[in-house]
């Protein structure tokens, strides 16, 4: 049923290169915003049975084993909403209608190998789609074709290559040792061998391209480089959804669905999440340039949801998968904010800004939302993600891990102050004096994430054990469609 949510992407990539090229410029924006709204659409609102036929036919053209649970439709989500967001944002600072055709053209590839990672089923077919993620992301970052633009792409491209062989190494082992390529497969030659050296090798080099991917530390060469010079909307599209879905959700799809709960792979975990947090935190606090602030942001709050994840229990899971839904919003909206600052003062250099919030009013509020949101404050949507994981790193008796990830919040919180202070707050710098807000489609943007921080944030309270019955299964593995 599925199968066309990766099928749809690629067809409106042909489809949009096959009219006049006037006309496809036209079309560009319109084609690839109604694609993003009916995935959404159909992500929220269940589908009907003739709906379901429809679709089921168009999906016998892609042969693969896809399936849905609760992980992959909050994905399905996530991608969607930045994906909306991104186009907004593209629309409203593109030159020209040739870029905004160059950039439909990439997103939607982009598009399609996301929606392939989160829906796939066996291993080889997820290294394909992560692929297709990953060259697509790498032609986004270079877009404006700027030497800062080459260098973080140069960056990205080289150490996602190195993830890749790794990746490959793995998947050749898995092979060798289950005998096929399903998560399935896999997964019981786990259960069965636990501590043969192939399984424990070919897991660690796995989880070593995951965390090249998702930027975790010490693995992070390339995240702050890719995120700082990558044009407006692709910083957004890569810091909102590209990094959780190649790296985060695929190594939380494979602890799930293949590794299982090992007490080694607990540690690793814990390691790697705690590093992230802190060493992301004070780097973060050391920055001069915004969008490197946000990036190094971007390192410590992922490393949460791996804690999360580590803590093996219900609750743990729950709260990294909410913890992933909130990133995604607060940091894409971060990013569209950063945006709006630098198209409007020309910079993004924090000590050369000041009082932002007096001219650019809606900016400096949703920032601020944003920003209280990353650092856990209540009663904001990122505030209810962090307590979960800390109430299951507690109550699992990881208490000295669960003391850290407090901790790091008060860092959070520091160099988000001193964003706010710096850039919003105080005497506006007289170069700025006649500035106005940002344009319509960042304004939109600002605004829908920011209703969702407040509203998430309000309500989680009264959905938190529906939340809670929607992600058991995962518990117990997949569950297909």
């Amino acid at each position: 049923m599925y199968s066309w949510l990766v099928l749809l992407p690629f067809l409106g990539v042909i489809f949009l290169n096959l009219p006049s090229k006037t006309v496809r410029y036209k079309l560009a924006f319109w084609l690839s915003l109604f694609i993003v709204v009916v995935q959404l659409f159909f992500v929220i609102v269940p589908m009907s049975v003739a709906w379901s036929r429809i679709l089921d036919s168009l999906g016998t053209f892609l042969k693969m084993n896809f399936s849905v649970d609760s992980l992959s439709q909050v994905l399905l989500f996530c991608i969607g909403l930045v994906a909306l967001v991104t186009l907004f944002v593209q629309r409203e600072m593109a030159q020209d209608e040739k870029q905004m055709f160059n950039f439909a053209n990439v997103l939607l590839l982009v598009l399609a190998g996301m929606n392939g990672i989160v829906l796939v089923r066996d291993i080889f077919s997820l290294y394909v789609f992560l692929e297709i993620t990953a060259i697509g992301s790498f032609i986004l970052i270079s877009l404006d074709e700027s030497f800062s633009a080459f260098e973080g792409a140069f960056k990205y491209i080289i150490l996602s290559i190195v993830a890749t062989v790794l990746m490959l190494l793995a998947i050749g082992l898995f092979v060798l040792v289950a005998g096929s390529t399903s998560f399935e497969a896999i997964g019981r030659a786990f259960a069965d061998y636990p501590n043969v050296f192939l399984i424990r090798l070919a897991m660690g080099l796995f989880l070593s391209g995951c965390f090249i991917k998702a930027g975790l530390m010490p693995f992070h060469g390339w995240l702050p480089d890719a995120y700082a010079s990558a044009p407006a909307s692709v910083s957004i599209l890569l810091a909102g959804i590209v990094t959780k879905v190649v790296g985060v959700y695929t190594l939380m799809r494979v602890v799930v669905s293949i590794f299982g709960f090992d007490p080694t792979l607990r540690t690793i975990l814990f390691l790697v999440g705690i590093v992230s947090i802190v060493f992301g935190a004070l780097a973060a606090l050391g920055q001069g340039d915004f969008k490197r602030m946000l990036a190094y942001s971007s390192i410590s709050q992922v490393g949460y949801i791996i804690l999360g994840l580590g803590s093996f229990t219900l609750l743990g899971l729950a709260g990294a998968v909410f913890h992933l839904f909130n990133h995604a919003i607060f940091k894409s909206l971060l990013f569209v904010n950063s945006a709006a600052v630098e198209s409007r003062t020309g910079t993004r250099h924090m000590d050369s800004l000041s009082g932002l919030s007096q001219r650019m009013p809606v900016t400096g509020v949703t920032s601020i939302l944003a920003s209280l949101s990353a650092a856990g404050v209540p009663p904001l949507a990122g505030f209810w993600s962090k307590l979960l994981i800390i109430m299951a790193l507690w109550f699992s008796g990881f208490i000295w891990v669960a003391v850290i990830a407090v901790l790091a919040s008060v860092l959070t919180l520091a160099y988000f102050l001193k964003f706010q202070r710096k850039v919003f707050f105080g005497t506006i710098a007289a170069d700025f004096n006649n500035i106005k807000e940002a344009g319509f489609g960042l304004m939109v943007s600002s605004v829908i994430l920011a209703a969702i921080i407040i509203g998430v944030g309000v309500l989680f309270p009264f959905i938190f054990s529906n939340f809670i019955v929607f992600i058991s299964p995962l518990i117990g593995g997949t569950v297909g469609t």
